[in-house]
């Protein structure tokens, strides 16, 4: 028998400013489920995480409630900690990256790497608020819209006409925190030599660590060469200060992973049987999985083992990376009622409802997961409650009725045992790849199987016949035996279901290595309802109370980590259909695709457009940092917009494309056969 594994499992830090939304339990639960199979199988398997306390947003949202940050995180924690042990998220230890083992290896690391040669520093440029006495982020500033004239939009970009500019453009700017004109001031910042670990990354992102769209996404970025990192911001900030660098703080995402260190030494702390340097050393031999969102892998896949390499530190076993979640097969809404949080879907459902669908719809990629509310309510129906716990509901009865509720002696069916017994590895291999999909399948397959059984059998018909009780016995004491098998394969995912089949099963906990044998001349408990069916007026009640509850309170701006940007309303202002008639929609020809020097979100794209060739500016280098790849493709682009002069040029357009940002953004493409100059009508 092989010795026990030993693993370490951390999710992505929540951001200690607003409530956990059912985007974010998607990557909890998934962690979880995962977690507690490598504890079903007998191995070591330790799960970390910690609130994510750090940053400017934190800092100026205690200040606005009349709390201070320490406050404000530690209100944050005590209820993030109170809905994932709801969710039956069972950490292991759940810690703060506001916490002195974060600040001390914090300052270790990147005292390592400052000696190492791997921290650069420049001179930047910035908007300062003279009145809070601040450098302000992007999404601290607002004006009007250098473009379309609409006021109040934020320092890159126009909800309105959807341009991207840099904070420099915008007309009229003012502080979003204080309303002061801003001005512009330089400073000194301390910048991490990503660089320097090119060749490293490059060989470690294609080890087998990250999933095969991972690691294609993160090779554009390698193409396309590595940037100096900012890991430095100015007082005032809530987080660590920089050693020997008064008034300068870590970036909030420098600490924010060291923070998964820092939760493991605490614990460590704390059970002496662990050894931090057994997990984190560069020669360890233990395991070490990172669960993520899609919108973060950068940090993840990039700056964070690259910054353990050049510490002296282990690098990552695996990263998993999930999509996001959607509602009905849209973005979550506030307005729709489906922007629900963790609380609101608690007051209303069983958290197990949500694992087991959760985990019926999670395969090994990085697609996005819906939460179709009509089909959700449909399969916990029918597999939870029509299929396993049906088994338990039909034959318990006749066993307490017939035999004073003991399991008989004997194998009614070899054939359909053995047919369980030979789904086990399947079944595990299924969860080890995170592809809890196909392992529900196949347990709703099993489960399938013995329902057939049973109905062909019909005990119920047979206990109504002379000399058939010991017939009876036989069948019913198997089909319990297979209801335990089940349990035993979903006991992952359904932690309270297996606890509530164990004492009416009248067991000890059960693990995974006893599903290869079955209960024999066995006393049952009492048999209770195990679970009931979701009543669809119970689902409705729940978007409900978030249409309530999300209108009388905006304050779930907390991190998106795990599940991108938080919904905005849907629509913007209607608009005549004269006003639409006069855009000129043409298509264009890719000719040359630029990054542009000094910009951080824009590419210069030249276009031929049939009769003439146009310059354009498009804000979506985040989506195609290899930019040449964009050569020789169609696109659709708005021809008789007004040229705007920009700093980096005049624009001569703008081209057509959707998607909620970073590095979802898609240039829309007309259909084959289009050719350049085309009108679309």
């Amino acid at each position: 028998m092989s010795e026990p594994r030993k693993i370490l499992v951390t999710s992505a830090l929540p951001y200690a400013n607003g409530s956990i939304h059912l985007g974010h339990m998607l990557e909890y639960i998934q962690t979880d489920m995962w977690v507690r199979f490598q504890k079903h199988r007998g191995n070591q398997c330790i799960y970390v995480c910690a609130d994510d306390a750090h940053g400017s947003a934190i800092m100026l949202r205690a200040e606005k409630e009349g709390i201070t940050p320490e406050q404000l995180i530690a209100n944050v924690q005590a209820e993030h900690s109170a809905d994932f042990a709801a969710f039956l998220v069972d950490f292991d230890n759940f810690h703060s990256t506001h916490a002195e083992e974060n600040r001390e290896l914090s300052s270790q690391i990147y005292l390592k790497l400052r000696d190492a040669g791997h921290i650069a520093t420049r001179s930047i440029t910035q908007y300062f608020d003279p009145e809070k006495k601040m450098f302000l982020a992007d999404r601290f500033i607002k004006g009007t819209c250098p473009k379309c004239g609409t006021e109040d939009q934020y320092g890159d970009n126009c909800e309105k006409c959807g341009a991207t500019y840099a904070p420099t453009d915008l007309k009229d700017p003012k502080s979003a925190i204080s309303g002061a004109t801003p001005v512009l001031k330089d400073s000194q910042h301390f910048f991490f030599k990503l660089p320097d670990f090119q060749e490293m990354l490059q060989s470690w992102t294609r080890s087998g660590s990250l999933q095969d769209a991972v690691a294609n996404k993160i090779a554009e970025w390698l193409d396309a060469g590595l940037q100096q990192w900012d890991i430095s911001r100015d007082a005032p900030y809530f987080g660590f200060e920089i050693p020997d660098e008064p008034g300068k703080y870590f970036y909030v995402w420098l600490d924010a992973p060291i923070g998964y260190m820092a939760s493991f030494k605490n614990l460590c702390a704390r059970r002496p049987e662990l050894d931090f340097d057994a997990f984190w050393a560069k020669d360890s031999t233990a395991e070490l999985y990172h669960f993520i969102g899609k919108d973060i892998v950068n940090f993840h896949a990039l700056f964070w083992p690259a910054m353990l390499e050049g510490a002296g530190y282990r690098k990552p076993t695996s990263i998993n990376v999930h999509g996001y979640l959607t509602v009905n097969g849209q973005k979550m809404s506030k307005s729709r009622g489906t922007f629900i949080k963790a609380r609101t879907y608690l007051d209303h459902l069983s958290p197990e409802y949500l694992r087991y669908y959760y985990a019926a719809k999670l395969g090994r990629g990085v697609d996005d997961l819906d939460l179709n509310l009509e089909d959700f309510v449909q399969k916990v129906n029918s597999d939870l409650v029509g299929k396993v716990v049906n088994i338990a509901s039909r034959c318990a009865g006749f066993i307490h009725k017939g035999n004073a509720g003991v399991l008989v002696a004997g194998n009614a069916a070899p054939e359909l045992t053995d047919a369980f017994l030979a789904a086990a590895p399947s079944i595990a291999e299924a969860y080890e790849a995170r592809d809890f999909a196909r392992a529900m399948r196949e347990i709703m397959g099993l489960a399938d199987r013995a329902n057939a059984w049973i109905a062909d059998k019909a005990p119920w018909s047979l206990a109504k016949q002379e000399g058939k009780q010991d017939e009876v016995q036989a069948i019913c004491a198997l089909g319990i035996n297979l209801f335990r098998q089940l349990v035993i394969f979903l006991k992952p995912v359904l932690p309270l279901l297996a606890a509530d089949a164990e004492a009416f099963l009248n067991v000890a906990p059960l693990t995974w290595n006893d599903h290869a044998t079955l209960l024999s001349n066995h006393q049952l408990n009492e048999f209770k309802p195990l679970m009931t069916r979701i009543d669809p007026v119970k689902v409705q009640a729940m978007t409900d109370a978030s249409k309530e509850d999300l209108t009388a309170s905006q304050t779930d701006t907390g991190a998106a980590q795990g599940n991108g940007e938080l919904a905005k309303d849907p629509l913007s202002p209607e608009i005549e259909f004269d006003t639409f008639a006069a855009v000129d929609l043409r298509v264009a020809l890719i000719l040359k695709a630029e990054a542009v020097e000094g910009a951080d979100k824009l590419l210069r794209l030249t276009l031929d457009i049939g009769d003439e060739q146009r310059n354009v500016f498009s804000g979506i280098k985040s989506a195609y940092p290899n930019p040449a790849e964009l050569e020789g493709r169609l696109t659709m682009m708005i021809a008789n917009l007004k040229p705007r002069k920009m700093r980096f040029g005049i624009s001569e357009g703008m081209v057509m494309a959707a998607g909620p940002g970073g590095e979802e953004i898609y240039l829309l493409s007309p259909d084959s056969g289009a050719k350049p100059g085309q009108r679309i009508k």
